[in-house]
């Protein structure tokens, strides 16, 4: 005797199905969007993570997973990507002046129009119902033959329109000019094409005049040049003009003129050659990494002296009321720290800040925070400290209370001293724990970007060098003015250098791990 078995889903299991097939066909929609405006590497990985993520919450093989995938599509989608996003910039001249690509630079060129100086047209404008209609007369001759051209709605976008020769009037309503002037926006995306084919666009508030397409494409195949498909030819003069792979500009056919906008390309290791050879890089890239190596390790030094000394303070146990104090020690923790930093901005100012006027009062004397590269630091390190020491005084209360007390009754026997206590007892019993959470306290000054930018905006200036550069900026900083400031904004540049900072941050996380396993 045989008997089979089925295996029935529980409703339950149909539900889940659904809910993923919804969700899957939501996010297919949008893989198709992101594809058709050209972001092919977000909608692979979308593409990706939703086939993971269907396999995991459907197969029986990828149960195990289903926990689990939620933290890893966070990793994927917010550190992993990010970061191969950022190192494939770096090799790319992706800036300000390469943002396209090159088959959008060609469609921009295209898309020009000159005047050539052809006739031009006087025009009235009618209301038709809810659209519009233009009647074109030349202003050289009296005839009562004119143009008028298809009806036409307002928009914001380029309109191709057709005229044809009349002697009749629209029926609709002439609008007053002021209308018109208000109907601008619209007029000036009309292309209207007359019956001999003569383009025709607005120039003035009451004309229209002649005009033609600055470029064509060059139909000739037999050019030695590894992009001739994407050359063009120059309607007023006749010459061709090439994309040069190696700048990402248009060019003629000499290289002596470079016509925009430009387009992107790979660049190599051009950008990490520029970092560590070009003189006005190099030079100012080195003082400020130099700058954030002091200044992280002035930040942990100060932090943990002062930290731990307040902690040392409030544990005293002849000291009263030092509850409150430990409380007034922590409240510059518990304050956000962009509001202490500006409120340290501007009692530092040089003219009207309150540090300035009180050191005017008492020793004559008014520092320029902002000016010089030593006192700027110097503020730096200060408003660091001030906003650092709780945590450090923290951390330390805890690590304090795990001292045995026996150990200090001995060395209050052995007539020990407090400062003989701290050396020989407090500090070698804290240090090894301690240890880790100094490191990462060094990652964390490292990149303390909101600091910086708050507080000096990298002031002083560097002289002298290429990119915006200042006596207080840090790698991070140093990278978000490249990429964002003023300046002129050089994103492959900067990746390039959030690639470096990142590998140093990288070491930085390895050196941690292995104090945290050593010390265990």
């Amino acid at each position: 005797m045989s008997s089979s078995r089925t295996s029935i889903k529980s409703p339950s299991a149909y539900l889940v199905i659904a809910i993923v097939a919804l969700i899957d066909l939501v996010l297919l929609y949008g893989v198709t969007l992101m594809y058709a405006q050209g972001e092919l590497a977000f909608a692979i990985l979308v593409l990706i993570l939703v086939a993971v993520g269907s396999w995991v919450f459907i197969s029986k093989k990828g149960y195990n997973y289903r926990y689990v995938y939620p933290s890893l599509l966070g990793v994927v989608t917010f550190i992993v990507f990010p970061l191969v996003y950022t190192v494939n910039v770096a090799f790319t001249n992706y800036s300000s002046n390469h943002l396209l690509s090159l088959e959008r630079v060609r469609a921009i060129h295209l898309a020009k129009t000159w005047r050539t100086g052809g006739e031009s047209f006087s025009f009235k404008m009618y209301q038709e119902g809810p659209n519009f209609r233009l009647m074109l007369s030349k202003t050289s001759t009296a005839t009562d033959e004119h143009y008028l051209t298809e009806p036409f709605p307002e928009t914001s976008e380029p309109l191709k329109l057709k005229a044809y020769i009349s002697t009749h009037a629209p029926t609709g309503a002439e609008l007053p000019l002021r209308e018109v002037i208000k109907k601008r926006s619209t007029l000036k995306q009309l292309n209207i094409v007359l019956p001999n084919d003569t383009g025709l666009a607005m120039t003035s508030l009451r004309k229209f005049g002649a005009i033609a397409k600055v470029y064509r494409p060059d139909d000739h195949i037999d050019r030695q040049y590894p992009e001739q498909s994407y050359a063009l030819i120059d309607n007023r003069t006749g010459e061709t003009i090439y994309p040069d792979m190696a700048t990402g500009y248009y060019t003629n056919s000499d290289g002596s003129e470079q016509i925009g906008p430009g387009f992107t390309i790979y660049t190599g290791w051009d950008n990490f050659t520029r970092v560590f050879t070009d003189p006005g890089i190099q030079g100012p890239f080195l003082k400020i990494f130099a700058w954030t190596i002091i200044f992280s390790a002035l930040s942990v030094a100060f932090t943990l002296i002062i930290g731990l000394l307040m902690a040392c303070l409030v544990q005293w146990e002849p000291l009263k009321g030092n509850g409150v104090y430990r409380l007034l020690l922590i409240l510059p923790y518990a304050v956000p720290a962009f509001i202490s930093i500006l409120i340290f901005r501007g009692l530092f100012n040089q003219n009207f800040g309150e540090i300035n006027l009180l050191l005017d009062l008492l020793f004559g004397v008014k520092p320029e925070w902002f000016s010089n590269e030593l006192l700027a630091k110097s503020m730096v390190v200060i408003v660091n400290t001030w906003l650092g020491y709780p945590y450090m005084m923290i951390l330390s209360i805890g690590l304090l209370k795990s001292i045995p007390d026996d150990l200090y009754e001995a060395s209050a026997i052995d007539g020990a001293t407090p400062v003989q206590n701290l050396f020989h007892i407090t500090i070698p019993m804290i240090i090894k724990p301690l240890i880790p959470l100094l490191i990462a306290s060094f990652a964390f000054n490292f990149n303390n970007l909101v600091l910086i930018a708050l507080l000096t905006d990298g002031a002083p200036d560097m002289l002298h060098a290429t990119t915006p550069a200042g006596a207080t900026d840090i790698l991070v900083s140093y990278t978000f003015r490249i990429a964002f400031g003023s300046y002129g904004q050089d994103y492959g540049l900067a990746s390039a250098i959030a690639t470096v900072i990142f590998l140093m941050v990288g070491f930085i996380a390895w050196v941690n791990l292995k104090a945290t396993r050593q010390l265990q």
